[in-house]
């Protein structure tokens, strides 16, 4: 995933909108996510456009972890957000399958998906952009 310059470069994510509409964030290879991440995070993301929503892309590669509370805030239930989708990128068939996990036990709000390539994941994310 290239890094636009206009990305706003957070502790653990640099993060944009995509000229195609479809928001995405990359998480800084080695990072060790916590809580105030992920809100940090969905600070920028929600602020993107405050009067539409969107479908948001994940780029998880390269991520070192991920609190349980971190998680669970990026999971979006109980809580406003601007995205209408998640779609996440993973490096392994092994990270798809600890992932479909994850998603089973905690449900996201919104429909989420993991894949392993940017081409396939924005593609699926098209279908929830609000036209």
């Amino acid at each position: 995933m290239k890094i636009p310059e206009n990305a706003h470069s957070l502790r653990c994510y640099f993060t944009w909108m995509g000229e195609d509409g479809i928001a995405r964030t990359k998480v800084k290879p080695g990072s060790e996510v916590v809580l105030e991440d992920a809100q940090e995070n969905s600070v920028v993301v929600n602020g993107f456009y405050v009067d539409r929503k969107f479908p948001l892309m994940i780029d998880a590669r390269g991520i070192k972890s991920i609190s349980r509370d971190a998680r669970n805030f990026f999971t979006t239930n109980g809580r406003a957000t601007n995205t209408l989708a998640f779609a996440i990128l993973i490096d392994s068939s092994v990270s798809k399958v600890v992932g479909n996990f994850f998603l089973g036990i905690n449900k996201p709000a919104v429909p989420t998906k993991l894949f392993l390539d940017e081409t396939s994941a924005a593609e699926w994310l098209k279908k929830f952009k609000v036209k």
